[in-house]
């Protein structure tokens, strides 16, 4: 599933979807290894559907204590991008794209937050 930008919406541009990392495994080895402690965006994912999308000071930290959470931690692969600009703007943005795709609806474990 891609959440980047379906070309009908310019509200994420190219080049921020091609800063995404590649789908990687969601366990503590992988995002221990792999995901740096920098500020950015990520999106969880189960059965190819995304679960969660957020933002983090702390790429690595969140992601590591997102597999303790009863809803994320169910979760089997994860992108994320490393993003020092401004998070809640982008974030913004990609949870307004994701709804317009999926008629109104935002992520499973982000339902309480409507």
């Amino acid at each position: 599933m891609d959440l980047g930008n379906s070309g009908k919406d310019e509200e994420i541009s190219k080049s921020t979807v091609e800063e995404w990392s590649k789908w990687l495994d969601f366990n503590r080895e992988t995002i221990s290894s792999v995901v740096p402690e920098e500020s950015g965006l990520f999106k969880v994912h189960a059965s190819m559907k995304i679960l969660y999308m957020g933002m983090a000071q702390n790429l690595q930290t969140t992601l590591l204590d997102s597999i303790l959470d009863p809803c994320i931690g169910k979760g089997q692969r994860f992108s994320y991008m490393v993003n020092h600009g401004s998070l809640e703007h982008l974030k913004t943005e990609l949870l307004k794209d994701y709804k317009l795709r999926h008629n109104g609806t935002l992520p499973a474990c982000m339902e309480s937050m409507k």
